[in-house]
């Protein structure tokens, strides 16, 4: 599988010996109360131990979880009457996502001053990474799909704040599940797209499909986002999902978005508290016969996979209010 990264540092086990037999571990520094270790096995891979006092194998065999590519395991401590949870990396080339998934858990469990509450934690940590490693997108997301996320949960929480219900605005977020528009709600589908500062003239189509719907209505929705981050107003992609998690009040509109916030292949990671956002402008287009857009249905046979820049200029006839995407539903 080709992977992209964002990290660009040394992983935490680079200094560690490989034993001959069990593991070598080193503590990892600022931690609470429950001790934490970085260390290698005997077949050299990564791992990350937590340790805990007293027996907790009821705890573990009940919430345990099977995640692909990571080995969980809790075992006796020979030397003492401890247990460790043993989380171990299968497969070397994820080694930096695997980092950033264990410093997220270790954030986590900062605060937790009993055993059992850290390896519930844990538990509910590795449940999470079992949706995100599952799915196609288990790396770490580059800065443009960073940037895409962040436009797609603004339009969503527009959407349940001001017309839906959380659980039909929920519902609509079709971009996670790779649906040819973003979001397809009433008689309508919307194309979001986000703009950098890199982007100020034109609005990349990344396929044919993305401006022809069979819905009635097709919308395209931009946002224009500007790294801030030292405003006080700005967010990150992280804060957006805990603002919308704290919002949503429907018990099964919260695990339907966190299935698909996975299936984007977003976990929340230290990596995505930056950049933080800023939304300095919106404006949406109604896309219709003559908006300026190559579509399948207009491609000569054989021509496929289109990729396109429209120049925002020529979108301009097109605008409309952000208030009529949402208009009569």
């Amino acid at each position: 599988m080709t992977r992209t990264t964002s990290m660009n540092r040394p992983l935490p086990w680079d200094d560690i010996k490989t034993p001959d037999i069990d593991y070598n571990v080193r503590l990892i520094p600022n931690g609470g109360v429950v001790p934490a270790f970085w260390g290698r096995d005997s077949e050299s891979r990564c791992l990350f131990v937590l340790s805990l006092e007293g027996d907790h194998s009821r705890l573990f065999a009940e919430g345990r979880t099977s995640v692909h590519g990571i080995e969980v395991d809790l075992q006796r401590d020979p030397a003492s009457d401890r247990q460790n949870l043993v989380l171990t990396l299968e497969r070397q080339v994820d080694g930096d996502l695997f980092c950033a998934l264990c410093e997220s858990l270790f954030e986590g469990l900062r605060p937790v001053e009993r055993p059992e509450a850290a390896l519930h934690v844990a538990l509910t940590h590795i449940k999470r990474w079992k949706a995100f490693m599952a799915g196609r997108n288990a790396r770490l997301l580059s800065a443009e799909e960073i940037r895409g996320l962040f436009a797609e949960l603004t339009f969503l929480t527009s959407l349940y704040q001001e017309k839906l219900s959380h659980a039909n605005a929920v519902s609509a977020w079709t971009g996670a599940d790779r649906v040819h528009q973003d979001f397809v709600f009433a008689d309508r589908a919307v194309e979001i797209k986000s703009l950098a500062g890199t982007d100020r003239s034109t609005v990349r189509i990344s396929s044919e499909d993305q401006l022809e719907s069979i819905q009635d209505l097709l919308f395209l929705m931009t946002y224009r986002l500007r790294e801030t981050p030292d405003s006080e107003q700005a967010r990150s992609v992280n804060e957006l999902v805990l603002a919308i998690e704290g919002e949503l009040q429907d018990a099964d509109a919260i695990e339907e978005f966190g299935r698909k916030l996975a299936a984007y292949g977003y976990a929340p990671l230290q990596e995505y508290d930056k950049p933080r956002f800023l939304v300095s402008g919106e404006q949406a287009y109604h896309v219709v016969e003559d908006f300026p857009k190559i579509v399948r249905s207009g491609l000569p046979a054989g021509v496929t996979r289109v990729k396109y820049q429209i120049d925002i200029e020529r979108m301009a006839p097109f605008g409309c209010r952000s208030e009529d995407v949402l208009e009569g539903i």
